[in-house]
C-alpha cells in the first residue's frame, strides 16, 4: 500500500502529492494535519471516481483512497 505524509504542507501541495502518488496505483493512504487538505483531497479523489475514507488520528487525519 502506498502512503504519503502531507502533514505540514499548505494547499495545494497535499493534493498535488496525492495526484502524483495515485499514478503509482491504489490503495493510497495520505496523512494530513488539518481539515482543509482533507476536504480538498477527498473532493479531488471523489471527482476522479475513487472511494475515499478517512479517520482522525489525534490531531491528524488518515485518508484512504481506493
Amino acid at each position: 500500500m502506498n502512503q504519503i505524509d502531507a502533514r505540514g504542507y499548505s494547499c495545494p501541495e497535499p493534493v498535488l502529492m496525492t495526484k502524483r502518488a495515485l499514478e503509482k496505483g491504489t490503495p493510497l493512504v495520505v496523512l494530513v494535519d488539518n481539515e482543509t487538505p482533507l476536504e480538498n483531497i477527498r473532493r479531488f479523489a471523489t471527482n476522479l471516481g475513487y472511494q475515499v475514507e478517512w479517520k482522525e488520528l489525534g490531531e491528524d487525519f488518515e485518508v484512504t483512497i481506493r
